[in-house]
């Protein structure tokens, strides 16, 4: 078994299968470490492709951050279960007593049952993976664009000409369609078949969050109201007669209701990163965009692409596969297939 420290593998060319590797291998049995640099450049064409598909399947027995894991879903489900107990434990019944609405102190549970099903739909479908059978089938969807697809590079693990816009999971081992990114949340690969499910469950937990949010921010302000606190006044240390500030404000209420406010800080957080997060996705989805488009293009910078100009001149890329707004939007929520490009043409 061993554990790889140190790994990059990039790609292999129809006409060469040159590889640049820096790795360091550990391993526990048999202590010794390999290093090396650009070796497989002095490989014949023959030999070089038994060595890339084996270092390449070598890589996903790293670590279990590497790999397909449960531990992020276990994580993920356990900062639900804490969320909703403590809202359900305190949050809930203080509001029943200051007579918030019941729709809205049951809100965040009609999300959470719409939450659910939107995450048990994005693990178990299929993301879109590319079989020998379907092989065929996939190849004829989209077209390569040329600078961040290209024609002829093949998966040594999966031994398959890579379509357009698929990529190799090395979480899950496998080449997927339309691949977008793989959850670790959700512990499935995002691709074109269950990018919907994952769309629909990142809306639904950012709502969820803010529900939350919102629910107990109203709380603590209606409790500051009704004790007339913001017009009090304390003692300090030296004695001395002091108006209530808004520091004093929140630590006076960490300290009447710690969970409450500690759990309000935690949806608050997390109600800013995943809506950012939301909106970044919007964004891929409006202009016909995977997180793994998004990422490749900006990290070669859309330049110097060796295969199609020279070294000193850029390449301005053009997304081929915007088709405007709505027809963008329709084929997150409808994938494009063979038959219905086949009528087109």
């Amino acid at each position: 078994m061993c554990r790889w420290l140190k790994g990059k593998l990039h790609s292999c060319q129809r006409a060469t299968c040159c590889m640049k590797v820096n790795f360091v291998v550990s391993c526990k049995i048999g202590c010794f470490k390999i290093c090396s640099r650009n070796y497989l450049n002095a490989l014949p064409l023959g030999e070089a492709a038994p060595v890339c598909q084996a270092l390449e399947g070598c890589l996903h027995l790293r670590s279990p951050f590497c790999c397909r894991s449960h531990l992020f879903t276990v994580l993920h489900v356990a900062l639900e279960v804490a969320v909703y107990a403590e809202y359900t434990w305190e949050v809930f019944p203080y509001c029943w007593e200051l007579e918030f609405h019941l729709l809205l102190l049951l809100l965040p549970y009609l999300l959470l049952a719409g939450n659910i099903g939107c995450f048990v739909l994005c693990s178990r479908a299929d993301p879109g993976i590319i079989t020998k059978s379907n092989h065929a089938s996939v190849m004829k969807i989209y077209a390569y664009d040329g600078a961040l697809f290209q024609k002829g590079i093949r998966c040594p693990t999966c031994d398959m000409e890579k379509p357009a816009r698929s990529k190799h999971c090395r979480f899950c081992n496998v080449c997927v369609h339309r691949f977008d990114h793989h959850c670790v949340w959700v512990n499935n690969c995002i691709g074109a078949f269950n990018a919907r499910y994952f769309f629909f469950y990142l809306f639904t937990l950012t709502a969820t969050a803010a529900t939350i949010a919102i629910i107990t921010a109203a709380f603590l302000i209606q409790v500051v109201l009704l004790t007339n606190m913001m017009h009090g006044s304390y003692i300090d240390d030296q004695g001395q007669e002091q108006a209530v500030e808004i520091r004093f404000l929140i630590q006076h209420l960490f300290l009447t209701f710690p969970r409450i406010v500690f759990m309000l800080g935690f949806v608050i957080l997390l109600t800013l990163l995943l809506g950012a997060y939301c909106c970044f996705n919007l964004y891929l989805a409006l202009t016909n965009q995977t997180s793994n488009e998004w990422h490749k293009s900006r990290r070669s910078g859309c330049s110097r692409h060796p295969t199609l100009q020279p070294c000193d001149r850029q390449v301005v890329y053009k997304n081929i596969y915007s088709k405007g707004v709505w027809m963008n939007l329709k084929e997150i929520f409808k994938p494009p297939t063979v038959l219905e490009k086949e009528k087109k043409t």
